[in-house]
């Protein structure tokens, strides 16, 4: 009997945080977020600079343009994913995420001369860059199911 209970017995009672699918995927997306903002801070770094400037542009009739609206995308965007990361309000966060990713998907709307090599299947770079944000949602989309699955899904205690 006590040999049945020793090989039943996990190896090691850990008590710590235990990386989960789902808390991989909470802290995958928030560290893209984080990165993805901060590169926005730096002229010339992130590959959507200008396609994120003309559609904030575009979409707020021309209120907020320039570094401006850059510097407001690349705080929002780490707001976001610190609060991902560091598990803070996350159903707002997660609401605001997914309305933030609707509005990364307008420039296929509003340019799509420069998303598509041909209308609607062919993607140009900027346009894969755009279309991978429908994962970044999906994943956004599990995390905020799972949060009322009882008690944590993201983090393991000790039997």
């Amino acid at each position: 009997m006590n040999l049945v209970r020793a090989i039943d017995r996990p190896r090691s009672r850990r008590t710590a945080l235990r990386i989960t699918p789902l808390l991989y995927l909470r802290l995958s997306i928030g560290l893209c977020f984080l990165w993805f903002g901060a590169l926005k801070l730096v002229p010339g770094l992130s590959p959507a600079e200008f396609i994120a400037e003309r559609t904030i542009a575009t979409l707020t009739l021309g209120l907020v343009h320039g570094t401006s609206a850059l510097v407001l995308l690349a705080l929002l965007e780490m707001v976001l994913g610190a609060a991902l990361v560091f598990r803070i309000g996350l159903r707002p966060v997660l609401f605001v995420l997914m309305g933030h990713m609707l509005c990364t998907l307008a420039p296929m709307v509003l340019f799509p001369g420069e998303v598509f090599t041909h209308v609607p299947y062919g993607l140009t770079l900027l346009g894969q860059y755009i279309i991978k944000n429908f994962v970044i949602m999906s994943g956004a989309w599990i995390v905020l199911q799972n949060l009322d699955a009882g008690p944590s899904m993201d983090r393991t205690h000790a039997r």
